[in-house]
């Protein structure tokens, strides 16, 4: 058998070929990769990024428009499979307005476990795929290393989450499905914001690493786990505004934290090189 890039492709030209069905299943149904186990990402830069990080690709899709693309070819190459198809049938499974001509299907990583001791973040129902896939990549960017996201929370790797994401994903350890009690087992150092919080954030105590706590757009964090956070910090807000955007306010949070962190004695950490979907 030859080297991936000199296997033939497979040419696809019925709609009702299983591998298109089953995309189109994954764009239809955000949750459908929990019972397929597999995962569509969709457009160069997801493709990339999932290969930058050695993600082992089952199947790469491309459209003949992007068959023509030496560099799509190229991606494609790294596939067990590669398949190829009319450009319209490639934009029926698509997710995008203006759809991608290339794409790649993963298996679902293994469930993981949620660990200890790492920089977190913890997802309490947040329902919007936009705000969920942001704080993602906000946390990757800035030193964030493990997501736990609560049942009721968008699903993380829908395509929306995952668009959102830019590639986050693949440079952090992410628990989703889990209920208030795994959480509240683990020796974490609970921080949530409020805006009737005490201690403005430039100013508050900061624990390291810390587990920041991020709820439901309309409801916030829930009553149980606001009663256990250690800290509790408010964002200063000079121009007045009622409140901020969930996934704005996490990026100013991963931010100071660390912030902080690289600038104690000793010069920055291995985290302030960390720039992982930044662009």
């Amino acid at each position: 058998m030859g080297s991936p890039a000199e296997r033939q492709p497979r040419h696809i030209s019925s709609a009702a070929n299983p591998l298109l069905v089953a995309l189109r299943r994954l764009k239809r149904d955000p949750t459908a990769y929990r019972r397929s186990g597999r995962i569509w990402l969709e457009g160069e830069h997801l493709c990339a990024a999932a290969l930058a990080h050695g993600v082992p690709i089952e199947q790469a899709l491309l459209s003949e428009r992007g068959f023509e693309s030496p560099a799509r070819r190229r991606l494609a190459a790294h596939a067990a499979c590669l398949s190829v198809v009319p450009d319209a049938l490639f934009a029926a499974a698509s997710t995008l307005e203006s759809p991608a001509d290339i794409g790649f299907v993963m298996a679902l990583p293994p469930v993981a476990e949620p660990a200890a001791e790492r920089p977190t973040v913890i997802l309490d129902r947040l329902q919007d795929a936009g705000n969920v896939g942001t704080i993602l990549r906000s946390a990757a960017a800035l030193g964030v290393t493990q997501v736990l996201a609560l049942k009721g929370t968008a699903a993380l790797w829908s395509p929306k989450v995952l668009r959102a994401g830019m590639g986050s994903h693949f440079a952090l350890h992410l628990c989703e499905g889990l209920d208030e009690d795994a959480v509240l087992v683990l020796p974490l150092h609970l921080v949530a914001t409020s805006s009737h919080a005490g201690s403005a954030l430039p100013q508050a105590h900061l624990p390291q690493p810390a587990a920041w706590l991020f709820g439901h757009e309309g409801q916030g964090v829930s009553s149980r786990l606001l009663a256990a956070s250690g800290t509790t910090v408010r964002i200063p807000q000079p121009g007045g505004q009622e409140s901020l955007n969930v996934a704005s306010a996490a990026a100013i949070c991963f931010y100071e934290a660390l912030r902080r962190q690289t600038e104690l004695p000793g010069g920055p950490g291995p985290l302030g090189a960390r720039r992982c979907g930044a662009r």
